[in-house]
């Protein structure tokens, strides 16, 4: 029988334990099992191929991206070199959106220099400049919707449409969204990977990463790799994200609603100078967003007027909004693009992506929304 998400993901894994009748799944601590007799191995022989507690979560989040099957890693930028180790050659082309998230800007350009593949990063909005890319004909091509930091939504349809007629695997970061909110294997996707550190936990106490996909002979191969290299999640990890999952759908709701809220009452202040929401009717593919999203999602960026003395000012008198990296949490958070997230790239990279220097980010919780509008109207009155 096919269950809704909000179902799966609160039943997922219960009542597996045959020996005490535990509610809960237990986590297995331990690195090695025995065998059942000499060239008899059971389904599990050793930890970092496979845990009892980490085929349970990959399970469960295969299912939520109506996906085949799913490797968890150690973080999600283990899971995007995961997915380049797997499909990349050096004589290979990757393409990749040119404001992606600054983590995975730079691997790419680190594993470039290093003649492991090559890299092209483009304006994915552009149709000539996705065009000229896929006329190279690219082993891979990377999506981001929305883009981290600025929103950009592309239509993952139409670019895997365009990517498979000339043979390209299509690869959707869904860490901003969660399958909660957008399904990219349904909108052409091949592989989907997440930062599981962020929505899928909720909790901002683990760091992992997923890679999905709905092809078996990749997921034979990403499972293979992972276990090679040695990039699988931990059993505690895998625990702790499974706990974070049961309440997935309700911190979606919750902190989306509170970004609306939000939206509504930035757009109104004069100190904003650019607000960038996908629910805003002039965001560029708000549209789109409307036809493959649940929502809108939780994370808003913004311009603030001045320079780095008004920004000092912005940050400093919040006091519901924390000032650091990563998102997704049931906590609100702050950064500031050019110095946190994105300093590895470079003021030209960044400037040539369209980050600017007076750009934040905030990654909205699930507090009470007017207790995070009034933390904002507070700041943006001290800013001299």
């Amino acid at each position: 029988m096919k269950r809704t998400q909000e179902t799966l993901v609160v039943r997922s894994g219960l009542n597996v334990d045959q020996q005490h009748g535990s509610v809960v799944p237990p986590i297995y601590l331990s690195t090695t099992y025995n065998f059942l007799d000499f060239n008899q191995p059971r389904k599990h022989d050793y930890g970092r191929r496979s845990n009892p507690g980490r085929d349970e979560v990959q399970q469960v989040l295969a299912a939520l991206e109506a996906g085949h099957a799913a490797v968890l890693t150690g973080s999600g930028m283990a899971a995007i070199h995961l997915i380049c180790t797997v499909l990349l050659t050096p004589d290979d082309l990757l393409v990749a959106p040119k404001d992606c998230y600054g983590g995975s800007y730079r691997l790419f350009d680190s594993q470039q220099k290093r003649g492991a593949y090559k890299v092209l990063f483009i304006d994915q909005h552009d149709p000539q400049q996705l065009s000229t890319a896929l006329a190279l004909k690219p082993k891979v091509i990377l999506i981001e919707s929305p883009s981290n930091p600025l929103l950009r939504i592309v239509d993952i349809v139409s670019i895997a449409q365009q990517a498979h007629n000339v043979g390209t695997i299509v690869i959707a970061d869904n860490t901003f969204l969660s399958p909660y909110v957008q399904q990219p294997l349904l909108l052409g996707a091949d592989v989907v990977v997440h930062s599981c550190t962020k929505y899928l936990n909720g909790h901002s106490d683990v760091i992992a990463g997923v890679v999905i996909t709905k092809h078996a002979d990749l997921a034979d191969e990403f499972a293979w790799w992972a276990n090679n290299i040695g990039v699988t999640a931990a059993p505690f990890d895998s625990y702790l994200l499974l706990r974070g999952l049961r309440t997935l759908p309700l911190r979606m709701v919750q902190a989306q609603q509170n970004a609306l809220d939000i939206v509504n009452f930035l757009k109104q202040q004069p100190k904003i100078k650019k607000l960038y929401h996908p629910s805003l009717p002039e965001h560029p593919g708000h549209e789109i967003a409307k036809k493959q999203q649940r929502g809108f999602g939780a994370m808003i960026s913004f311009e603030l007027g001045g320079g780095e003395t008004e920004i000092r000012q912005f940050i400093s008198a919040l006091s519901l909004f924390t000032l650091a990296e990563s998102l997704g949490g049931v906590e609100s958070l702050i950064s500031h693009t050019a110095t946190m997230t994105h300093a590895a790239m470079s003021k030209e990279a960044r400037h040539a992506a369209g980050i600017s220097d007076s750009l934040l980010r905030i990654s909205v919780g699930i507090e009470d929304s007017k207790d995070l509008i009034a933390d904002l109207a507070h700041a943006l009155q001290l800013i001299a």
